[in-house]
């Protein structure tokens, strides 16, 4: 039984649509499809700034909402903000950084905190 490399259901599984440009060009030479290079999106670190005034409590409340840390984890990160003045909370695509950031402003603008959270690009 012979079939036709240009058959309708032989197409799709050598990867060509009907449509593409086949693998084999006329004169037998072999056609390479390019694809588009794609690179990783740059990523982010969300870090939390320290201040006098904002509860550490609220600190560790807001590490474990935002940013799904565990109750140790959110410790110690609220701890290396106390104490060095600034706690990395995670690193993140540039869109999910730049929502967390806007979630830590808004909780701590309504609990009438001055709590600061900003991003820098890793």
């Amino acid at each position: 039984m012979s079939f036709s490399k240009t058959h309708p259901w032989f197409l799709p599984l050598c990867g060509i649509e009907k449509n593409d440009t086949p693998l084999l060009a006329p004169q037998g030479n072999v056609s390479i499809k390019t694809r588009p290079a794609t690179k990783k999106p740059s990523m982010y670190k969300v870090l939390l700034l320290n201040d006098d005034y904002t509860p550490m409590d609220f600190v560790v409340q807001i590490l474990e909402i935002v940013f799904n840390k565990k109750r140790e984890d959110a410790t110690e990160i609220m701890l290396q903000v106390h104490k060095s003045g600034v706690g990395l909370c995670g690193v993140y695509t540039f869109e999910i950084a730049e929502t967390k950031v806007a979630q830590v402003l808004s909780a701590a603008r309504q609990a009438q905190h001055p709590l600061q959270c900003i991003m820098e690009k890793e």
